[in-house]
């Protein structure tokens, strides 16, 4: 199982890069510091301090993608020790660009050198030869990145000599605010793994909230989530031998679409976290046991799964006649739906197509039928038991089973023998339409996860 949370710029993905939020300061700075350039000439130097994993280098390397005239470019060892090399890099940058400005980015190369208290000296005069004769008229801007507050002041007081060159006497990088580091984790994972989120790696929002207490940076942050990670992934590898999943059965596409946006209908419809998570309200979001919750989703394998009330009513005439005989052609057509392929075990060789409800006598008379029935689950239960054995798994009604820490119930329940196929305990979720509300709908998936911790010992009885 390979993921990836990279923590420092380079790691990034390059299509991610663009994303990244810009820094309306550093962004101010370099429109001023263009101006004053067109103006009165010269270059300009401008050291910039902010402790590691702030995202100085995020913040300056993609100046370009949020300045459309600004071309920023990276400068390597022997360009910062050498005036001739440097001059030659700047013009094969100008030749390369159309752009106005061009940024050179010096990245804490002081870090990695002997007798680095000659660097500003060094490099200052550098840029003020080249600022009087090689370089007179060019749009340029020298970033310095450290993490050395002091290595900071001496690269400023180095251009005491020639005041023009600074563009600021002391700036520096703070990163985005703290409130926002847990959005930009989950964003940052979500895109470098398939858009798979977090929160399916057994890591929420609450976690990374309590990493980031006691991290100083974003950049720290992301490495703790990373460790975090690393002992979530051990963890769900024993996975429980159990499946559940809430089947609601729905009159029409409305009901449907609220039903499966609590879910990721091409993953099997399994039960997606963000989306339930955000309509809880905030009494909820501070007081559930959302990591205990969040491991039982995990470790169930939890399915939100929407059924069409006009594949169940044909099969469901009579609910009180045991002897009922199903109708062959109903089953085949049963057979054919997302829920029949994930109790099934087949919806890994699935073609997926989207659930639609049409507009048919049909599904009218559908609509009808499930409405008079809503008072009978139970009955509802044991006929789709009856269906399921019909199509020849071994399905059974109201099973109880038990762990050492609790019980549960399962409406109907799928007893598999095969190694890789697990038992399914369904839940089924027989609501009225017009209770059928996202607000219903996000109770029933809290008290199945709350109820299934309890079952796996992640949460003890209340």
């Amino acid at each position: 199982m390979k993921i990836s949370l990279p923590a420092r710029y380079e790691d990034l993905d390059q299509a991610y890069k663009g994303k990244l939020i810009p820094n309306q300061e550093l962004i101010s700075l370099i429109n001023k510091s263009y101006k004053s350039m067109s103006i009165s000439g010269g270059i300009r130097f401008l050291p910039i301090y902010g402790e590691s994993g702030v995202g100085k280098s995020c913040a300056t390397r993609e100046l370009g993608t949020h300045m459309p005239d600004v071309s920023t470019f990276t400068l390597d060892r022997s360009e910062i020790e050498s005036s001739e090399n440097l001059l030659v890099r700047i013009k094969n940058e100008r030749n390369a660009t159309d752009k106005k400005v061009l940024i050179a980015i010096v990245d804490q190369y002081e870090e990695n050198v002997q007798g680095k208290e000659s660097i500003p000296s060094q490099f200052v005069e550098h840029l003020s030869l080249l600022d009087r004769k090689d370089l007179s008229g060019e749009l340029i801007i020298f970033i310095w990145l450290t993490t050395n507050k002091e290595f900071q002041a001496q690269l400023i007081k180095s251009t005491s000599r020639n005041e023009r060159l600074l563009a600021h006497p002391s700036f520096e990088i703070a990163g985005p605010p703290k409130s926002e580091w847990p959005k930009i984790v989950e964003e940052t994972f979500s895109f470098h793994n398939s858009e798979t989120p977090l929160a399916d790696y057994g890591v929420i929002v609450e976690d990374i909230q309590q990493l980031a207490r006691s991290a100083k940076t974003l950049g720290r942050t992301i490495l703790l989530v990373g460790e975090s990670l690393s002992e979530h992934l051990e963890s769900l590898e024993n996975l429980s031998e159990y499946q559940v999943l809430l089947l609601w059965p729905v009159a029409d596409s409305t009901r449907s679409q609220r039903v499966a946006q609590f879910s990721r209908a091409r993953s099997g419809y399994r039960l997606n976290w963000d989306a339930w998570y955000n309509e809880l309200n905030e009494d909820d979001k501070r007081t559930l046991p959302l990591q205990a919750l969040n491991r039982a989703r995990l470790y169930f394998d939890v399915r939100v799964v929407p059924l069409r009330a006009a594949d169940l009513h044909r099969l469901c005439i009579d609910l009180e006649d045991d002897d009922k005989e199903l109708p062959e052609s109903h089953l085949e057509r049963f057979r054919n739906t997302h829920f029949f392929h994930l109790v099934s075990g087949s919806w890994a060789n699935y073609d997926f197509a989207p659930m639609r409800e049409r507009e048919s006598q049909r599904a009218d008379d559908a609509k009808v039928w499930y409405e008079s029935i809503t008072n009978q689950p139970t009955q509802l239960g044991r006929r789709l038991a009856k269906v399921l054995r019909t199509l020849g798994l071994n399905a059974n009604h109201e099973v109880t089973l038990k762990s050492e820490y609790s019980a549960v119930r399962a409406d109907v329940f799928v007893h598999v023998t095969t190694p890789e196929t697990k038992k399914r305990i369904i839940e089924l979720k027989v609501f009225a339409s017009e209770n059928t509300m996202p607000s219903s709908i996000k109770d029933q998936i809290k008290i199945t996860l709350r109820r299934h911790a309890q079952f796996a010992g992640f949460l003890g009885r209340q």
